[in-house]
């Protein structure tokens, strides 16, 4: 019999896989490890030495997963402006408090698509920092005069300046290979493409081009020779979207205007949609944003809503992603609200932001479902986040956070 293990009891649990929640469950862990999950009358009786927590029927999941987050930014005028009013240590301690308020708000991993560098994800691995694991993709790579392209009017470039930048530039085939060698040579885990132009750019539209098929396809030719590392598309506008799916993305991070003949690739391709809906709950951050971002948003709202249900409806596959840093940090599962407003269920919208965005983020051997063998990454919301999908938005009703075996959070005790 194993000593030392950590029962949690008396629960509902939601795994994560989509199946139908178990009553009576019990979960076990050791050594930062699941070792049973399912219902009490078939778990392993405690051992002396064992710890027991009573859950009082509350609700336990899988560590959330958001798959589009920004750590190093706190709103979209910060990205603009590059932080070159904030010394780079303070930009070190403000990224690891939003890492640590998105954490205890019950999301144990991320994938950061621009903006913070390896030396935080190797931070949080020795535990110098609190915060989700992170996957990275430390810089956007875009072409001149595109998203990624922070040069102001006057002809400054704030990303020249210092500061905290998240830009590659690349203007040909040739350049884009060279700065996929870049970031990997970096550290990334993932490539972040700019395939169209953006709401927060200066310089173009949701509905520009950007990189063109040939220079994605190159990155993900580059990656693929190293190991071989995603590409995660920038991508809102029709054409962009499908030039990034033809180039190789394995992603298309926001997709707002998606057609139906950008559905159908990403159907063919088995490309994810990470929607990124929370970014249009934004009228409370108006202060926080540019003139051009506001109206931009606010044209597009309708029309993305009507796009992301269609692609929803056809059945594309759907990772959880918040852009936080856009939309507020430590509040990333109010995501899970806005799934179901494009047509997922309440579990369906629950399975994006665990299993469906382990898959995406190549960890769904480790995270992402509750099931012996898995790491341990657990949490627990105060009632029944089927019945009401707004309960784990707010992260007092995330009472309990196990990332790897070790509670982060506890407040229910």
């Amino acid at each position: 019999m194993t000593a030392g293990r950590t029962f949690y009891r008396n629960a509902t649990l939601i795994d994560g896989t989509g199946a139908a929640p178990v009553a009576d469950a019990v979960v076990t862990a050791a050594d930062g490890v699941i070792g049973y999950a399912g219902p009490a009358a078939g778990a392993p009786a405690p051992a002396p030495g064992d710890t027991v927590h009573d859950l009082g029927g509350r609700t336990l999941l899988p560590g959330f997963i958001d798959a589009h987050v920004h750590f190093g930014i706190g709103d979209s005028r910060q990205i603009l402006f590059n932080n070159v009013e904030i010394p780079r240590s303070l930009h070190a301690f403000e990224t690891a408090e939003r890492m640590r308020r998105t954490l205890e708000a019950g999301v144990t991993t991320a994938r950061d698509l621009g903006g913070t560098d390896a030396g935080f994800r190797t931070a949080q691995q020795r535990g110098l920092l609190s915060g989700p694991r992170l996957s990275l993709a430390l810089r956007l790579v875009s072409h001149t005069g595109g998203h990624a392209d922070f040069t102001l009017p006057t002809g400054v470039d704030l990303h020249a300046c210092g500061g905290n930048s998240i830009s590659e530039i690349a203007d040909s085939v040739q350049e884009a290979r060279v700065a996929a060698r870049r970031l990997m040579r970096d550290g990334a885990d993932v490539i972040k493409v700019c395939a169209t132009g953006g709401v927060s750019s200066p310089s173009d539209t949701p509905d520009d081009e950007g990189l063109t098929v040939e220079e994605i396809a190159a990155m993900a030719a580059e990656a693929a020779r190293h190991g071989g590392r995603p590409i995660a598309a920038h991508a809102q506008g029709a054409a962009g979207i499908r030039n990034a799916v033809r180039g190789g993305a394995a992603s298309i991070e926001h997709g707002y205007l998606v057609d139906d003949e950008g559905i159908d690739l990403m159907l063919e391709h088995g490309a994810y949609l990470v929607p990124t809906l929370a970014t249009f709950d934004f009228e409370d951050r108006v202060h926080l944003m540019t003139e051009k971002a506001v109206r931009t948003k606010r044209a597009l709202a309708e029309r993305t809503f009507e796009r992301v249900s269609e692609a929803v409806r056809r059945g594309v596959k759907v990772a959880m992603g918040t852009d936080a840093g856009i939309s507020p940090h430590g509040r990333n599962l109010a995501e899970l609200g806005h799934l179901t407003r494009v047509g997922l269920s309440p579990m369906e919208a629950i399975t994006a932001a665990t299993r469906n965005a382990a898959e995406l983020l190549g960890l769904a051997d480790r995270v992402g479902t509750v099931r012996a063998g898995m790491l341990a990454d657990l949490v627990v919301c105060e009632g029944d986040p089927l019945a009401d999908i707004a309960l784990p938005a707010d992260p007092d009703n995330i009472v309990l956070v196990v990332q790897g075996g070790r509670t982060v959070k506890d407040t229910w005790g």
